[in-house]
């Protein structure tokens, strides 16, 4: 089996929500459920969290306002059905943590790998990274998020977040402070950039999570 599940090193990505939240929350589960085992808590907590999430979901509704928010939300809210539970049981910190190991490690070497092979593979690799933010734009965002392109010409693509859906349930649901956990999984294609190789760098020095007013995604050619 490929451990490129995203199809992210043939180029041209365009995402598949029902398949990318899927893996994603698969993942997540299966994380969440060695974190019970290692503190030695009763098994049968992962049905419950998996039947929360569903409530929350059901809950949730109005929130979503086009096809990419129905995944988004399901995704974000697997985080808060999890915390609820590890919450009072480990305390805010471990839980917090927990939900945030669970979310990014399952699936972060293969979004590295994948997105590595993409750019060592593109006659222009900033070029290819810009096509694929355009498409997570367009198909895995949606209008839950309000972009606000500051620079995009063929040296600079300098995208501004002014709105998170992410940061917008997390908030409505009682738990900002995992807001942190959906900017960390971000690193796992961050860090398959190397700008001396690639030709150009990326920069995000804050985040709304982290508190910051936007979150930008500032990709430059070296030579700027």
């Amino acid at each position: 089996m490929s451990t490129d599940q995203f199809g992210l090193a043939e180029g041209g990505y365009v995402p598949d929500p029902d398949r990318d939240t899927a893996l994603l929350i698969d993942g997540f589960y299966q994380h969440v459920a060695a974190t019970l085992r290692e503190h030695a808590l009763p098994g049968d907590l992962l049905p419950a969290i998996r039947a929360r999430q569903d409530e929350l979901e059901a809950a949730n509704q109005p929130m979503v306002v086009d096809e990419p928010a129905r995944y988004n939300l399901r995704m974000t809210l697997a985080l808060v059905a999890a915390y609820e539970f590890l919450l009072p049981r480990l305390g805010r910190e471990a839980a917090t943590a927990a939900v945030r190991t669970a979310f990014i490690e399952p699936l972060g070497d293969t979004m590295k790998e994948g997105t590595r092979a993409m750019l060592d593979a593109a006659p222009d690799p900033f070029q290819a990274m810009v096509a694929m933010s355009r498409s997570r734009e367009e198909h895995a965002f949606g209008s839950g998020f309000v972009f606000d392109r500051s620079a995009d010409d063929d040296q600079r693509y300098h995208l501004d977040v002014r709105r998170c859906f992410y940061h917008d349930v997390l908030v409505a649901n009682g738990a900002p402070e995992l807001t942190p956990a959906m900017c960390a999984f971000d690193a796992n294609w961050i860090e398959a950039i190397e700008p001396d190789l690639h030709g150009f760098h990326f920069d995000r020095p804050t985040t709304i999570g982290l508190g910051g007013t936007h979150c930008p995604f500032h990709f430059t050619r070296n030579d700027r």
